[in-house]
């Protein structure tokens, strides 16, 4: 093995290490809106795919390029699916509009005509 190889992953190991040790101290009710405001980092790591795409020279690397853009692209969009899901979720709701039975029944001068008192 050469000096770059165990290098890179060495580095690899030790991100792996602090990403689940960072994650793994997350409440579960911020989880959701830390993962969903983490797109910008995997719009990174999908311009990274493209990179190594760009500099492959072979089918492994190819393969290697398709497969790693596939898994950002889908996270990416997972990612903004969530926040879409999560901000409907603090939407207003619209008023129903009442039918037009509900409406007060006015007598011939404009007033309300009295309600019938059911017992």
């Amino acid at each position: 093995m050469s000096t770059a190889l165990v290098t890179d992953l060495t580095i690899f190991v030790l991100a792996l290490l602090v990403g689940i040790e960072v994650i793994g101290k997350v409440p579960a009710t911020l989880h959701t809106p830390l993962m969903s405001a983490s797109n910008s980092i995997h719009g990174i790591v999908l311009v990274g795919a493209l990179l190594i795409g760009l500099t492959a020279h072979n089918p492994v690397g190819y393969i290697l390029a398709f497969v790693a853009a596939f898994f950002a692209a889908a996270n990416v969009v997972g990612g903004y699916v969530v926040t879409g899901r999560m901000l409907k979720m603090f939407r207003r709701k619209a008023q129903p509009v009442p039918p037009a039975s509900a409406q007060p029944q006015l007598n011939g001068q404009g007033q309300q005509a009295p309600q019938e008192v059911r017992r």
